[in-house]
């Protein structure tokens, strides 16, 4: 035991972040498959087991089995922890449970904090957990209580409580797991306001990042917000409106479903519409917005805003001959060769995903298979309704891509890198591009 543990504080805090969610992800695969998880007549396999667990703790929602009609409470409780710890992260979940009993965090745990939380500086992390995890009981209460509203108009009060907490669990961590049973999603409140907004204030809140939300009240001005956070509100409104624009002229739906599925794509994964009776314009729409995503930070995944923000501004500048830059500020171009090389390396996943899973289910169409490869990706949960009916393969192939995209492409791959750059190099010679 002291060797491991010796092994372990010799590891990168990259390695250790995807270790602790893996961890996480197979305990709750095991707790999924105890008799008391499961209701009596159903049956839950290891995959279908390790899917839902997968799905939970990398805030997807993708689902191979009705949450509701297989799990018991203590079952669903399970998932809305797991989907808890998913969107905190299991970092600051710990950090979380180390200050509660008083202890005090070391060096080591504020590295890991400052790697999972993507911050520059190990200064001032203890203070962020504090607000991350007081930020977050604040507005799962306040979803649970407006959810409640509307719940338990349909269910009895103890049931739409149960709803209405996991419901906003869910929401706040950009998870589109409900529990209303029959594989229905929010479909039977499309037209319900509260309900609509309600989830969609969750999951923008969720969405935008932690910092960027300390920011907003801490300035309390648009004008005096920091660069980031800047980039990261104006490209969220900015897709959103877009989408839903798009949205509405490609589906046959209101407008408020225009807005909540906009919405809901930037990696929730709720709809109160069947997405598989969407349009390939509508499915593709979507698939971009389910691609980049929610922002840095935050429950969710993709590419993120940032990174798309980026590589607009690479494209302006290239079209230009102008610097990178927006709101009178600089960006470093080592900013922009990450964002580039975050971009490469997702499609990557996704084209490569979504090959494997063309050959492996032959019955489906391209786009049904690139949308659950894309949804898989960026955490999403949307589906045409093909999960279920997935083979055990191919839902491993899913698996492993709701992980890579929680933890995101370019932290894998870079977390096996452990040596400096080398200070030698050869001589430059031009190439011919394009």
């Amino acid at each position: 035991m002291n060797g491991l543990l010796q092994y372990l504080k010799g590891q990168p805090p990259g390695r250790l972040i995807t270790l602790g969610f893996a961890s996480v992800i197979l305990l709750g695969t095991i707790l999924l498959l105890l008799p008391v998880s499961v209701n009596p007549g159903m049956e839950v396999g290891v995959i279908d087991a390790l899917f839902t667990s997968t799905s939970a703790v990398c805030v997807t929602g993708l689902i191979a089995i009705d949450t509701a009609d297989h799990f018991t409470v203590f079952g669903r409780a399970v998932v809305a922890l797991l989907i808890q710890i998913g969107g905190l992260g299991v970092t600051s979940v710990g950090v979380g449970f180390i200050l509660a009993a008083g202890k005090r965090v070391g060096f080591k745990g504020r590295l890991l904090v400052r790697e999972a939380l993507n911050v520059d500086s190990s200064k001032g992390v203890i203070r962020l957990i504090r607000a991350i995890l007081l930020m977050t009981l604040f507005f799962e209460s306040v979803g649970a209580v407006l959810s409640f509203l509307v719940f338990a108009q349909d269910y009895p009060p103890l049931k739409a409580m149960e709803i209405s907490i996991f419901h906003a669990i869910a929401a706040f961590n950009n998870s589109g797991f409900d529990i209303l049973g029959g594989l229905q999603n929010l479909i039977p409140y499309q037209s319900d306001v509260l309900l609509n907004l309600v989830t969609c204030g969750l999951i923008i809140f969720g969405g935008l990042g932690f910092l960027v939300i300390l920011d907003v009240l801490k300035m309390r001005s648009f004008k005096k917000l920091c660069l980031h956070s800047k980039v990261v509100i104006t490209t969220s409104a900015i897709l959103l409106v877009v989408g839903t624009l798009l949205l509405k002229v490609t589906e046959n739906i209101s407008w408020l479903g225009a807005f909540f599925q906009s919405v809901s794509a930037r990696t929730a994964g709720f709809s109160t519409y069947p997405i598989g009776e969407f349009s390939n314009a509508g499915l593709f729409t979507l698939a971009m917005l389910m691609f980049i995503g929610a922002s840095p930070g935050s429950t969710g995944g993709g590419i993120k805003t940032s990174t798309f923000f980026a590589l607009l501004m690479s494209v302006r500048s290239l079209m230009t001959k102008k610097h990178y830059g927006a709101f009178h500020r600089s960006i470093p171009a080592e900013g922009i060769s990450k964002a580039y090389m975050i971009a490469f390396l997702s499609l990557l996943v996704v084209c490569g995903g979504t090959f494997l899973l063309c050959v492996l289910e032959p019955e489906y169409t391209f786009i049904q298979l690139m949308f659950e490869v894309t949804s898989a990706f960026g955490t999403v949960g949307l589906s045409t309704g093909i999960t279920p009916g997935l083979g055990n393969m191919s839902k491993l192939v899913i698996i492993l891509i709701m992980f890579i995209g929680r933890l995101g492409a370019f932290t894998l791959a870079s977390m096996w890198v452990c040596r400096p750059a080398p200070h030698a190099r050869y001589i430059e010679e031009s190439i011919i591009i394009g």
